[in-house]
């Protein structure tokens, strides 16, 4: 019975040594004291793997601890997985929404963990599989070219084989041995031809798997719902207008639009209403885009524009107008003839070229967006300004 009481007391405490709630040689306060013989023999050896390790889960199961603390989650196998992805960077994008979101001095619910925890998987998703065909889509480039390269060649072969058939037919007394050259020639300019045709089908199947890719990509780069250009899309948008600006020397603004109270509707009216719901403000502000103002769903109920050659205030004015023309119609829910209410949403726009980076910018836009919503929504604010006398969204 002791004998068993000291294994159980034994294991229970190798546990908790591994777990770091029991110092061992080392811990973050410094070396503990070791008695010379023991201290002697560690030098003597190299360390174990163990040894290289612990201290590194210790860190990293503290980091885990520290993140559940700070947030005030339950300690669940769905939490402990976010705060590994978070304090590992397995997934930046979801560290850097629990960031933005505790700034605002918003709380970290499960709930909404859950909420962006799809968004960010299917991001995840989308950029893997964008990163393969654009792969798989370099491969069919080098392969049509090395295709159409020994279709030339080949052509070219079969034409120099000719000539010489032409002229071996020429020579009158060429006897046996020029006859059966002559045969075997023609034997190869067959098989030649047979190969060029091969080659020419492969070609053109590479092309058809080529614009299969094309529109597969353009897929990849659309929100189902809306059909505007989602957030991986909108992300190289604002890339490529940020260097045609440059280039131009034009202004170039971006601004973040929010539908307000968007929760009230999904849980009045049901999910389908609300997809109605953002199908309607897409339209409205998808009118408002040209060659050089592009719109797309950022997420959830968040829509994004990226304006060149305005002013911020001339984009502040695009922007206001979709806004107005949205609050001033009163949408049903055709499938119980319910009124929705008015629909309204809030803004925030910024200067690009009045910040460092291109991502102050869009942290000066979200800014503005959320200052707009404290104000009291229906309404589009200017980062940096202040915002205009609370005027409440329906």
């Amino acid at each position: 019975m002791t004998h068993q009481n000291s294994s159980d007391s034994g294991r229970r405490g190798g546990w908790r040594q591994w777990f770091g709630l029991v110092p061992e040689a080392e811990d973050d306060e410094g070396p503990i004291e070791q008695p010379q013989a023991t201290a002697a023999a560690a030098s003597s050896r190299d360390p174990t793997a163990r040894e290289v390790w612990l201290p590194a889960k210790r860190r990293l199961l503290g980091k885990v601890a520290d993140f559940l603390i700070d947030h005030d989650l339950e300690v669940l196998p769905y939490t402990l997985g976010v705060a590994y992805d978070c304090v590992t960077g397995a997934s930046p994008r979801l560290a850097q929404l629990i960031l933005e979101r505790t700034e605002k001095g918003m709380p970290i619910t499960i709930q909404w963990l859950e909420e962006v925890g799809g968004e960010v998987s299917r991001d995840k998703n989308a950029e893997a599989i964008a990163n393969l065909m654009e792969r798989l889509e370099d491969s069919l480039d080098e392969f049509g070219q090395a295709t159409s390269g020994a279709r030339t060649a080949t052509s070219e072969y079969n034409s120099a084989l000719q000539r010489h058939v032409d002229d071996l037919q020429q020579v009158s007394k060429a006897g046996m041995v020029i006859s059966e050259l002559a045969s075997l020639t023609r034997a190869m300019m067959e098989r030649t031809r047979s190969i060029e045709g091969e080659l020419a089908r492969s070609e053109k199947r590479a092309q058809e798997l080529q614009r299969s890719l094309e529109e597969t990509r353009r897929l990849a780069d659309q929100d189902h719902l809306t059909g505007l250009p989602n957030r991986r899309a909108f992300e190289h948008l604002l890339e490529r207008e940020l260097r045609e600006a440059k280039l131009a020397h034009e202004p170039l603004s971006v601004a973040f639009c929010d539908i307000d109270h968007f929760k009230r509707i999904n849980d009045a009216h049901g999910h389908p209403a609300g997809d109605r719901v953002l199908k309607v403000v897409a339209d409205t502000l998808s009118r408002i885009s040209d060659s050089k103002c592009h719109v797309a769903r950022h997420g959830g109920e968040e829509f994004a524009v990226v304006f060149r050659g305005l002013t911020v205030e001339q984009a502040w004015q695009k922007l206001d107008d979709a806004r107005d023309e949205i609050s001033q119609r009163r949408l049903v829910n055709r499938a119980n003839d319910m009124p929705f209410g008015r629909v309204t949403f809030s803004g925030g726009v910024a200067d690009v070229f009045a910040y460092e980076t291109k991502s102050a910018a869009l942290k000066a836009a979200d800014v503005a967006l959320y200052a707009a919503k404290q104000a009291g929504r229906n309404q589009i604010l200017i980062a940096g300004q202040d915002p205009e006398p609370i005027r409440e969204a329906a």
